[in-house]
């Protein structure tokens, strides 16, 4: 029997060593495989209203989806799924504008997004701002993600290197978020998973702090206790500075569904078992 799809989730969120309060919100939901992690902005607590709404509004609204598709029994394919996980975000945006305009203290509120979706074989992932999805596998941390922000912008136009922009002024300046406008441009991918893949969404509080060399160290000194090793980042993000919230999602693939193979193969083996051996 094929293995099926078994995953193993852990969090951690942390106010940091600066902030008065967490605007940082997390939602896991291990039923329906869905995580989602926000890094919310604004002034009189709006943030981690901005924040909590989205990720509560978007983890509710994508399980609904899954569940009807579910019903249908119809075995929803990559760009379907990419489709569910923009149109929970957007209703996710649309719910914290909704609230901006009934209370007036929380306008101008927003908030980042990264989430994840692991369905069979494969990992969706959508995005907005500059919190990040990675994964690490055999030894390689890879950043999955393309961060919506000013940095970014420079870096991809060759003016700031990626070794200095760790220490840039201005690399908090995002250029996408949700509770901005009514429109959003949200970003997803897929990405084929293996077992003891390794995938790790976080906060700017955690990738600003830390270096890829760091986190490397820290993921490969303990990846058995997945909640010691979120607390573990963490402790490393605020021993450097801790200068924003800090938050962290690991979701480990314990086993999951072998790849399928490519068109050609399959047809050989159709046409195998439509011809007699003997012909």
């Amino acid at each position: 029997m094929a293995p099926s799809l078994v995953l193993q989730f852990a969090f951690k969120t942390d106010t940091g060593l600066v902030r008065s309060h967490n605007e940082d919100a997390i939602e896991l939901n291990a039923d329906y495989k869905i995580a989602v992690l926000a890094d919310g902005m604004g002034g009189y607590n709006a943030g981690e209203v901005a924040s909590g709404i989205a990720t509560s509004v978007f983890s509710a609204t994508l399980e609904q989806r899954l569940q009807q598709q579910a019903e249908k029994r119809h075995a929803p394919g990559s760009k379907f799924l990419q489709c569910l996980m923009k149109d929970s975000v957007c209703s996710a945006n649309a719910k914290i504008l909704e609230a901006a305009r009934r209370q007036p203290q929380f306008s101008g509120m927003g908030t980042t997004l990264v989430a994840a979706l692991f369905h069979r074989k494969r990992v969706v992932l959508a995005h907005i701002g500059d919190s990040r999805a990675y994964r690490f596998r055999r030894g390689v941390l890879a950043q999955l993600t393309h961060d919506h922000s000013q940095l970014q912008e420079q870096i991809d136009a060759g003016l700031v290197s990626p070794e200095w922009a760790r220490f840039a002024p201005n690399k908090n300046l995002i250029t996408r978020a949700l509770g901005v406008a009514a429109s959003l441009d949200v970003e997803t991918g897929v990405h084929l998973i293996e077992a003891d893949d390794l995938y790790l969404l976080c906060s700017d509080g955690l990738s600003d702090m830390l270096s890829n060399e760091q986190m490397v160290s820290l993921i490969n000194s303990n990846r058995v206790d997945l909640d010691l090793l979120c607390g573990s980042l963490v402790d490393a993000a605020n021993d450097n500075g801790g200068r924003d919230n800090i938050s962290v999602i690991l979701i480990k693939v314990q086993s999951c569904p072998p790849a399928e193979h490519g068109l050609r193969h399959r047809l050989s083996t159709w046409l195998q078992r439509l011809i007699p051996a003997s012909a």
